[in-house]
């Protein structure tokens, strides 16, 4: 398998953090790749019409995305019910808990666009301040809920994770510890994991 990515992409990171916890990491090739919304990759292109990562392509040269879908694969090549619970409550909650990260992410990857990528003559800042704002009502939501993150590997807890690596490197300077003192010892203990430390994120 191969997968487009960049090790600064936070879901690229949650597609190997799930590729760790899974033991499948050593059979999927990473490509990296820099692009942005405004510079698209032609190799990525001809994977996805979209022309983001992450995306997959399985070894019958079907590719598959986004995160989302790619991670639900893996569970699924590693016999399923590993990082998606099957039923009940525990599914909602973990499939709920991707949600909130993967938005958390989205809203900080639009920041981070408009402060790196567009020219600063032309930021819209009340564009950043939303945003931005999404992120802090996640992290307050989530210093409330922290009981609803598994200690294990799941998908909810990996999202989440992923969101509040990306947050430091990205955004350290926003100090989201301060007043989330619960979810940053939470935190702490999930990214001891060695899949969280097999994906540190870097810049290309």
């Amino acid at each position: 398998m191969r997968l487009h990515s960049n090790p600064a992409s936070p879901f690229g990171r949650k597609v190997m953090v799930a590729a760790h916890e899974l033991g499948l990491a050593d059979r999927i090739t990473v490509d990296d790749h820099l692009l942005s919304p405004v510079e698209p990759s032609e190799a990525v292109i001809a994977d996805n019409p979209l022309g983001k990562l992450p995306t997959m392509v399985l070894d019958n040269g079907h590719a598959l995305y986004d995160s989302r879908v790619i991670c639900e694969y893996l569970d699924h090549l590693a016999g399923g019910g590993r990082l998606y619970p099957q039923a009940g409550d525990a599914r909602w909650r973990a499939l709920t808990l991707q949600a909130l990260g993967d938005g958390m992410m989205e809203a900080a990857l639009l920041a981070r666009y408009e402060t790196f990528l567009r020219p600063e003559e032309l930021r819209w800042q009340a564009w950043i301040e939303h945003q931005k704002l999404k992120v802090q009502r996640g992290l307050d939501w989530l210093e409330q809920n922290v009981d609803q993150l598994a200690e294990e590997a799941d998908i909810g807890s990996i999202t989440i994770a992923c969101a509040l690596g990306y947050l430091d490197f990205r955004f350290g300077a926003d100090k989201w510890r301060e007043g989330h003192a619960r979810l940053a010892d939470w935190f702490a203990r999930f990214e001891s994991r060695p899949s969280m430390q097999a994906t540190l994120p870097r810049q290309l």
